[in-house]
Formats: structure tokens, C-alpha cells, sequence
């Protein structure tokens, strides 16, 4: 049976690729700030061993290294989790240091200290979009942290993905107020995700959009 550590999986769009893996017999390591939504979640997938916890905190990266040992295998790591910071989103010049920095732990360092597979990135980590610079950032460092990683290591596929707008929680709190009804629901774009998977391209950044286009 394959395996998937998922992290922020509690809802969005790990929550949704988590219950495609679900349904094609994977067992799941998933994680998330919020251990009782995380439960929630977790309670409808059949093989899922849930951790909640922050992956900025090293105590938490090691108990999903042990769970991935107590397994005695790895298939697919998918680093989810991230943090928007304020909401709304300040300008750079006014961005809390101490904020920014908890960003950059969330975003950044955490799939530095696992086996990449593949990072969820945005399009925040290339366009310069006003207001976003913690975030995008935080990103772009992602991105080449992904680029550099599949370098150097032949051996393995490390994709950033960028999944685009979604109507997630997360996309809510960045335009506070206003109505996001028109962005995609994250299931509908899992199976971009999955193709990129199944069809292993060399290691890069890739969007879904061009992925869904291309199948």
C-alpha cells in the first residue's frame, strides 16, 4: 500500500487531496495546527494516521519522520502547510519583523527539513502583487529551495506546485470582505496534482493550470 505524509490537511486543498489518495487505497500521514479539525477530517479516511502540530516546531517534524519510519515506507510527501500572516496583508515596509519571520518558519524552512517531493507554492512567489510581500516571499525562497534541492539530488523529483486561486479559508482571510465564490474549489484541482504525479516530469515548477491543459 502506498504512502502520503500530507501536512495541512485538516481542509483546503490538502483535505481534498487527501481524500482522492483516500479513495485509491493510500494511507495517509496528515498533519495540522488544530488537532480537533484535524480529527474531523481525518475520521473519513480509512488508513490515516493524524498528528496535529505546528511544522515550524522540530519535537513536531520528528514525530512525523517516526510515523513515515513506523510505516517502513514513503511514497509522496506533499508539504501543504502554510501561513498567510496578517490579514489583510500589510505592505513590506510595515510587515511586523517577528510575524514575518514566523512566516518564512512555516512556509519555508519546514520542507527543508523533509525529503521534498512536492511544495505547494503560489503565484504570489513570482508576480509582485502589492501588499503580498511576506507571503510571496516566503514563496519565492520555496520555490528556489525546491529548484536547488532537485538539483542537487538526481535521485529524486522535487516539484513546487502552484495550484493557483482556490476558495479556501486561507484565500478568504487574504481578501477579507470580499466574495470569492468565482475561485475554484480545491477538489477540482487535486487532479493536476495527481498528474504530475503519475506522469513524473523532471523536477521544476509547474502550474496547474498548464497541467490540466496539457492532460
Amino acid at each position: 500500500m502506498k504512502v502520503a505524509l500530507i501536512t495541512g490537511a485538516s481542509r483546503g486543498f490538502g483535505a481534498a487531496l487527501a481524500d482522492e489518495l483516500n479513495a485509491r487505497g493510500w494511507s495517509l500521514i496528515v498533519d495540522a495546527r488544530h488537532e480537533d479539525a484535524l480529527a474531523e477530517a481525518a475520521a473519513r479516511w480509512e488508513n490515516a494516521f493524524a498528528i496535529a502540530g505546528d511544522v515550524s516546531e522540530p519535537a513536531h517534524l520528528d514525530e512525523l519522520a517516526r510515523a513515515v519510519h513506523r510505516l517502513g515506507r514513503l511514497d509522496l510527501l506533499v508539504n501543504n502547510a502554510s501561513l498567510l500572516g496578517p490579514s489583510p496583508q500589510p505592505t513590506l515596509d510595515r510587515y511586523p519583523i517577528g510575524v514575518l519571520a514566523s512566516v518564512y518558519d512555516v512556509n519555508v524552512f519546514p520542507p527543508l527539513a523533509l525529503t521534498i517531493v512536492v511544495n505547494v507554492t503560489s503565484d504570489a512567489g513570482v508576480e509582485p502583487y502589492e501588499g503580498w510581500g511576506g507571503y510571496g516571499s516566503s514563496k519565492a525562497a520555496l520555490d528556489q529551495l525546491t529548484a536547488i534541492l532537485g538539483a542537487e539530488n538526481q535521485s529524486i523529483a522535487a516539484y513546487a506546485f502552484d495550484p493557483g486561486d482556490m476558495r479556501t479559508q486561507m484565500h478568504q482571510e487574504a481578501f477579507p470582505g470580499e466574495d470569492i465564490s468565482d475561485r475554484p474549489e480545491p477538489e477540482t484541482i487535486v487532479p493536476a496534482l495527481l498528474r504530475l504525479i503519475e506522469t513524473r516530469p523532471k523536477s521544476g515548477r509547474y502550474r496547474a493550470a498548464d497541467l490540466m491543459v496539457n492532460a
